[in-house]
């Protein structure tokens, strides 16, 4: 059985609240620089800077020269997070003088990585997206451990809670470079104004909202269903609310079976949205062969003409939000994903930095994304949320990213980790089997709750080896 860190209730309500009031901040313009570009980052007032990124940059932690020296790095990212992740190893590059080369991984970050290990050239460093993968990766001995320096700059800049996701076994090998809130629900101002409705903070609202939307004649909710994980975090975030924290932990670990009554109470609520096709975008068949991008992009390109009103996803978002040209904060607002009981849910995720080879450069990228340094580079382009709590928050470049991070990182230890980021990868983590297809098939159709409860029991079982 895998096992979870003990939250308390009333911190990670307070979280809720947090959020619940930053998110409010959306409300207003975007900030203009917010401060971006005017030399106040994160760390030591007046750090000498190189030229380029640096610029706006603080130098708050020691590298090494590694001149000559060549690494790879892998991660899922593409598009917009892929340029803005390679200005980080850009910095990186300039403070060290290694030369730094990115290879996307794609969906399936598990069997690339055991397939470059089997045939013997794996990637000095991996940016993994599932805890659970970690504490595999580690059990079969392809991490290497953080290197003192590493772990310094680690214990120095994040809270308990994160060092333990990055850990197996009592060592710790991963730093959790990126974070994300997904608890959002990002929407188009012009068509809510258009449809005269306001935000939500129950489901009931939120479906009552939908219909009302979608009786102005704009599909309300733009669902990224060809991308298996993102019906993982809407079933997740409805389970939480409705279920409760303690049922979210034991069927996460498996202790609990998804044939639970929970668990078919979750999938009910979730099937009066997907079981009304007039309700999403492209109906059931469009949001199966929608991906996540688009889902964003299609709710806020085209303004009042835009494909619908309404996309649910975490923070990051934001960067396909602007690749849409929508302003955030403007064209583009936030709301807290609804509660379906008592308090709404705060579930978070993450990109953890691990080494799989033994050598001075790889860790001295991982103590550099340990750093506010580097989290700062990316902050500055949007579309990011770090759990670093020395990272000044004026990095991010309007309030709506501002008030999201300063949530996250408010709540310390207090906080919902993806649940099917923790499950093994056969389970929660490969396109095309497990919960994703699972899920999938549900959104083809809704009514089957007890077929789908038995097939998420039947992969469950499976992959945690019951």
């Amino acid at each position: 059985m895998r096992t979870t860190p003990t939250r308390s209730r009333t911190a990670r309500g307070a979280l809720a609240a947090l959020a619940a009031g930053a998110l409010a901040l959306s409300a207003a313009a975007c900030g203009g620089d917010g401060g971006t570009k005017d030399g106040k980052g994160d760390g030591t007032p007046g750090a000498s800077a190189p030229t380029g990124t640096s610029d706006v940059i603080r130098h708050t932690v020691a590298l090494p020269k590694l001149g000559g020296q060549k690494i790879k790095v892998t991660a899922v990212w593409t598009g917009a997070e892929q340029r803005s992740f390679t200005k980080v190893l850009d910095e990186f590059s300039k403070r060290t003088g290694a030369k730094v080369d990115f290879v996307p991984s794609g969906d399936d970050m598990s069997a690339f990585v055991g397939s470059k290990v089997a045939g013997g050239d794996p990637p000095d460093v991996a940016l993994l997206q599932q805890p659970g993968v970690l504490r595999e990766f580690a059990g079969k001995g392809w991490l290497k451990p953080l290197s003192p320096e590493a772990t310094a700059e680690l214990g120095k800049n994040f809270s308990k809670g994160w060092q333990r996701l990055g850990s197996a076994d009592g060592k710790q090998y991963g730093v959790y470079f990126k974070a994300s809130n997904k608890s959002l629900v990002w929407y188009n101002t012009k068509v809510f104004d258009a449809a005269g409705v306001k935000e939500p903070a129950s489901w009931d609202e939120f479906l009552r909202t939908a219909q009302a939307i979608a009786d102005y004649g704009v599909p309300p909710v733009s669902v990224g269903g060809a991308d298996g994980w993102t019906l993982t975090d809407w079933f997740e975030n409805v389970y939480l609310s409705q279920a409760g924290p303690e049922k979210y932990d034991r069927l996460t670990t498996h202790q609990l079976k998804w044939t639970d009554p929970s668990v078919k109470d979750a999938l009910t609520t979730l099937g009066r949205l997907f079981g009304k096709k007039e309700l999403l975008a492209g109906g059931n068949d469009g949001a199966l062969q929608t991906q996540f991008p688009t889902s964003v992009t299609q709710t806020f390109a085209g303004g009042d003409k835009a494909k619908a009103a309404m996309v649910y996803e975490g923070d990051f978002a934001a960067a396909n939000i602007t690749a849409a040209k929508a302003g955030i904060g403007t064209d583009a607002k936030v709301f807290p994903f609804p509660k379906v009981g008592a308090k709404a849910p705060v579930v978070t995720g993450g990109d953890v930095g691990v080494a799989l080879k033994d050598g001075t450069a790889a860790q001295a990228l991982l103590t550099f994304l340990a750093s506010p340094d580097a989290a700062s580079v990316w902050a500055h382009e949007g579309g990011f949320l770090s759990a670093n709590r020395n990272l000044d928050p004026a990095a991010y470049p309007d309030d709506v990213q501002r008030s999201i991070a300063k949530a996250l990182v408010a709540a310390g230890d207090d906080f919902r980790f993806d649940m099917s980021d923790q499950a093994p990868a056969a389970f929660g983590g490969k396109p095309g089997q497990g919960e994703w297809k699972d899920l999938q098939d549900f959104l083809r159709n809704p009514a089957d709750v007890a077929g789908t409860q038995r097939k998420l029991e039947a992969d469950a079982a499976k992959a945690f080896g019951d």
